[in-house]
């Protein structure tokens, strides 16, 4: 089977790494917030008609590996991934909009996104098992 999808008149392999993260970095993505997170990405993934490869929903921020089609560009598909999503999730946990940090605003602005080449099994891992690394990295922080 080759690596290049098809459509009426292309043949292609576009596959991105995104990264984002919600608005202040804050660590509030666990537990029902990102199961939440993840239905939706898989949902409005489906919807555009991409593939989604790899998905990680840390605590601050998300990692997505996906094929995008050439009808859709990025940036579309991120501004309706994060938006979809913001709506959903403020919608489903109405405490949230009432914190003076959220206000409509569920996602930073912004977001990274990297072209994955002959490299993409190597990139797969490191979305998969990037949490992992970063635990036994990470100091432990006594304060909190």
């Amino acid at each position: 089977m080759s690596r290049f999808r098809r459509l009426s008149h292309s043949i292609w392999h576009c596959q991105y790494h995104i990264v984002w993260t919600p608005k202040y970095r804050f660590k509030i993505l666990s537990g029902p917030i990102a199961d939440e997170v993840s239905n939706c990405i898989r949902s409005f993934t489906q919807q555009q008609e991409c593939d989604l490869i790899e998905l990680n929903i840390q605590q601050d921020h998300v990692h997505l590996l996906v094929m995008i089609p050439p009808k859709v560009s990025v940036s579309n598909f991120v501004g309706t991934v994060k938006g979809r999503t913001a709506i959903r999730v403020l919608n489903k946990f109405r405490n949230l909009r009432k914190s003076p940090y959220w206000g409509n605003h569920f996602w930073a602005k912004g977001y990274c996104a990297d072209t994955v080449g002959l490299d993409s099994e190597m990139i797969r891992k490191y979305v998969k098992y990037q949490e992992k690394k970063e635990r036994v990295a990470e100091p432990l922080d006594l304060f909190e």
